[in-house]
């Protein structure tokens, strides 16, 4: 029988330059690998983002496993600090080294090989979709959400997807993810009146009202976690005012703050409880205070059960080890998918993901393989 070896597959995609949102020829590579086993490949691009759909099997089939990754990485940083060619794709000690590497050419590559071997060598009574974005690590807006909008549009489906992000901490098969947490940024931009530091009675000081309003968000405690998910979080992180001075009183500032909430919150009630502590301390100081709140995405969670069963399997079988069902993190593309169908996340261990000198062990590269496949052949079995 036939083998697609992912370790090569990930070497080639990482030297595809595809830092967001160039494609660098990662998607083009992998249409070529996958209509060579059969599968139909249509590209879905969308403003200035690529994105790549792939099915074998017969369309809107009520048993279709789906994968979704990306190919599109952030850039590299101070090139001069990395021991490596980012996009070279060199081996040392058994160690693949790249942009890339590990979020998540290798997550791609192994479920892209997994699929390709399993329909070759045992062709099963279902479908097996792949939707790989090339807009994951950028704005996100024309990436997978362009990819289920397609979906929808032609009758296509997924009864179940794996996102193959690495979710594991620091060893292999120690954690997977059935949710995320929602994610908010809120910028405030504080305006009053410039005057003289020696005569503030005359000016209207914006920075107290700042420091007043992001005192009292970030003392407060949003809720104490519920039963998957850890208690939300609020973090300030930036407060500005771009005075150089030390005589004015500036007459405007801004701060931005970002929160992580579980599923006790909505970016609704959030953006509802900042606007009455803006009103309040607007009111108080005379500030004029204004907010814009950018939702990247609201909490969710597949609850416990089938899908996430099948992973832990499969990973059980291959790692020896059973992972903890986390909902931990940052978000990712599952918060489109989850509204498509029940959604998981399993990859490889994260720990070099966006550094200098990102890297991956070249056999867990053929483990995960191991597992995508044996979760594709159980369920199908």
């Amino acid at each position: 029988m036939s083998e697609t070896d992912a370790a090569q597959l990930t070497a080639d995609l990482i030297r595809c330059p595809s830092v967001t949102p160039t494609e660098g020829g990662a998607l083009v590579l992998l249409e070529n690998l996958l209509s060579d086993a059969g599968f139909e490949c249509t590209r879905v691009d969308r403003g200035e983002v690529s994105n790549l759909f792939a099915r074998w099997g017969t369309k809107g089939h009520d048993r279709t496993f789906g994968f979704n990754g990306h190919t599109d990485v952030v850039p590299v940083g101070d090139e001069a600090a990395w021991s490596a060619d980012p996009f070279g794709a060199e081996v040392r000690d058994g160690i693949m080294f790249g942009r890339g590497a590990t979020d998540m050419k290798s997550g791609v590559a192994a479920f892209a090989a997994a699929a390709v071997d399993f329909v070759t060598n045992t062709p099963p009574d279902g479908a097996i979709v792949l939707t790989i974005t090339g807009d994951e690590e950028g704005d996100a807006i024309d990436g997978t959400t362009a990819l289920l909008d397609y979906l929808d549009s032609e009758g296509e489906k997924m009864s179940v997807c794996l996102v193959g992000e690495p979710t594991c901490p620091n060893e292999m098969g120690e954690m997977m993810k059935i949710g995320r947490r929602g994610s908010l940024t809120a910028y405030f931009k504080f305006s009053g009146k410039q005057g003289h530091s020696a005569y503030p009675h005359r000016a209207n000081n914006p920075l107290p009202a700042m420091a007043r309003l992001m005192d009292v968000m970030s003392s407060h405690t949003l809720d104490e976690g519920t039963e998957h998910f850890d208690a939300s979080t609020l973090a300030v992180v930036t407060m500005d005012t771009g005075n150089p001075a030390t005589n004015v009183i500036p007459a405007e500032c801004k701060a931005t703050l970002n929160i992580r909430y579980n599923d006790t919150h909505s970016g609704a009630s959030l953006t509802a409880w900042m606007q009455g502590l803006v009103d309040a301390v607007a009111a108080d100081t005379g500030i004029t205070i204004d907010m814009d709140v950018k939702i990247s995405g609201e909490s969710f969670i597949t609850p416990p059960g089938p899908l996430s069963e099948l992973v832990a399997a499969a990973v059980y079988a291959e790692t020896g080890r059973t992972p903890e069902l986390s909902t931990s993190g940052g978000t990712s593309d599952a918060r489109f998918v989850q509204h498509h169908c029940p959604v998981v996340e399993f990859g490889l261990v994260g720990k070099t993901m966006h550094q200098v000198d990102e890297n991956v062990p070249v056999a867990q590269i053929h483990q995960l393989k191991g597992i995508y496949t044996r979760i594709l052949r159980d369920y199908f079995a």
